[in-house]
């Protein structure tokens, strides 16, 4: 299984997403501001992900803050916590990590700055600990709604390199392959960073399940076939009512795929819940640079000066949504008491 990422020598040490599948290359960061901008410019990317390299990235600040003592540390941790959360505001995993860390250290005051730095590093390297544990859960959980001998169709990337191991939906993926069970997958390309044909082709492929790689305007054709027997995708968002924000795409999908009788899924960990939302409307729609729509690896595909939209996610409604799976068990409607209930 890749090694998404890892803390080394007092330093984050992550798989650099963006030179996969070409190169198999890692960043080294010294910072919580290379850390941030690690987030940022998806060098790290996918909800869990983001979330333990946000923990570490605190740790790091801490770690590296110049202080002879625990007084005046205060200031120094608010502008780690800010610097890191002003990275992608969409998945809600980046601030749910941020939160911990900044109660764990609060929970600290008056103890020696050693015992600090000691204390959440080992709590980020807990949550990475726990990260895996979780994806592991999941794919058992979701592993039973996965029909033996058919295809699932998946958007983006919900793997491993989404998470600190094993990943969401791919994890339920896996675990129905290592249930026994005969599944081959269909990979949207998922335009425009291409997670799908860079990621979720390759992850797959090092794991010797049979995978199918189709653009993104190809999933209503094949779900119409009768070859797709569930859709599983992630989740960087889901508001209370089961309202789920995921890779922009993943709306159309759900549409095709209720319009074709395909049963749709998300696979998600408890974490990507906010239940103060009480619908999707809610949720903030990361904007990207436009230059992603209109070249592909630095080379134009649109006539110089094109104007391009470029929303990062879009939100599915939770009608469309047959199953939220979590480490915690299965939901599904009516999501509000379901939700609430695995949440606790």
């Amino acid at each position: 299984m890749v090694e998404t990422i890892q803390w080394v020598d007092g330093a984050v040490v992550m798989i650099d997403q963006t030179r996969l599948p070409f190169e198999e290359a890692y960043v080294t960061c010294r910072s919580y501001e290379e850390v941030a901008a690690a987030i940022r410019d998806m060098i790290v990317r996918g909800a869990p992900a983001i979330g333990v390299a946000a923990a570490m990235g605190v740790a790091l600040g801490v770690l590296h803050a110049d202080h002879a003592d625990a007084a005046g540390l205060d200031g120094r941790m608010e502008k780690i916590c800010a610097t890191l959360a002003a990275t992608r505001p969409t998945a809600v995993n980046l601030f749910w990590a941020i939160g911990r860390m900044r109660r764990l250290y609060r929970s600290l005051d008056g103890q020696p700055l050693a015992e600090i730095r000691r204390k959440l590093v080992e709590e980020a390297l807990r949550m990475r600990e726990e990260d895996i544990a979780i994806c592991r859960a999941i794919g058992r959980n979701g592993a039973e709604l996965v029909p033996d001998g058919k295809t699932v169709l998946t958007h983006c990337n919900a793997g491993a390199l989404a998470t600190a191991g094993y990943g969401t939906a791919l994890g339920v993926i896996r675990a129905a392959v290592e249930s026994g069970k005969s599944v081959d997958v269909f990979a949207d390309e998922t335009r425009p960073f291409l997670q799908g044909a860079r990621l979720t082709v390759w992850e797959l492929q090092r794991d010797s399940i049979p995978v199918t790689l189709i653009t993104d305007n190809m999933a209503g054709h094949f779900l119409k076939s009768g070859r797709i027997g569930c859709v599983v995708v992630g989740a960087d968002r889901i508001a209370a009512n089961g309202d789920v924000a995921n890779k922009v795409g993943t709306y159309s999908v759900a549409v095709l795929a209720k319009e074709n009788g395909v049963p749709f899924y998300v696979a998600a960990p408890i974490s990507t819940l906010d239940l103060t939302l009480e619908s999707g409307d809610r949720i903030p729609i990361e904007q990207r640079a436009a230059a992603e729509v209109t070249h592909i690896f630095g080379h134009p595909v649109a006539p110089e000066g094109t104007a391009a939209e470029n929303p990062a996610f879009d939100v599915t409604p939770a009608r469309y949504v047959g199953a939220i799976v979590t480490e915690r068990g299965v939901a599904r409607a009516p999501y509000e008491e379901a939700l609430r209930k695995l949440a606790g």
